[in-house]
């Protein structure tokens, strides 16, 4: 995917993920995933946003991480910290007291200073020095998934904007490939160990 796909992936999964937002209504206390609230959740998928204006205001030196799918393999003991956790519900807090408002001011800004980007910028995440370009497919699959958890939580529907669906099942599809799961993941698609199927 081009940057210039990439990066309008990353802003249709956030004004779908926004107005997800604003259906809350008063239930930020509500279930939301897990042990998250709806507040935290938001909080935590807020963290898409703000993770990106934050690395890039720290450029890495070189790449250590070379594609959406290396973060993922790096990451993963971090993304079953408990820290993680203990992340979205600050996140969620920090929201104050008007969460939504709060949200768009995040996600406006963010939007902005992508939109100022080529992709080539080298920004330091967690998992080592990434170009711009390889980092921000994470932020849209997160968009997405929680986006995902959030409608369901306020029994909205599934309904995930087509370039974002797309970019995000693909990072699955790279994810089952060189993680030795494709077997697995083709027959929970086709409703061989699921009630679901895409045929």
């Amino acid at each position: 995917m081009s940057w210039d796909d990439s990066r309008r992936s990353f802003t249709e999964a956030a004004h779908w993920f926004l107005p997800t937002v604003d259906r809350v209504g008063e239930r930020w206390a509500e279930p939301g995933l897990g042990e998250w609230d709806v507040r935290a959740l938001v909080g935590h998928t807020s963290r898409s946003f703000l993770t990106v204006e934050s690395y890039l205001a720290r450029p890495a030196a070189g790449v250590e991480v070379g594609s959406p799918a290396d973060y993922y393999a790096a990451t993963r003991a971090i993304a079953s910290s408990p820290d993680v956790a203990a992340r979205g519900r600050d996140a969620g807090a920090a929201l104050g007291a008007t969460p939504a408002a709060a949200v768009h001011e995040i996600a406006a800004r963010v939007l902005a200073l992508v939109g100022t980007c080529d992709g080539t910028e080298l920004v330091t995440t967690i998992a080592g020095g990434m170009r711009l370009a390889d980092y921000l497919p994470t932020r849209t699959f997160e968009l997405v998934v929680h986006t995902l958890d959030l409608a369901r939580a306020l029994g909205e529907p599934l309904d995930v904007p087509a370039l974002p669906a797309a970019e995000a099942l693909s990072l699955v599809v790279g994810l089952a490939v060189t993680g030795g799961q494709a077997g697995e993941l083709l027959l929970a698609a086709t409703g061989r160990t699921t009630g679901f199927s895409v045929l």
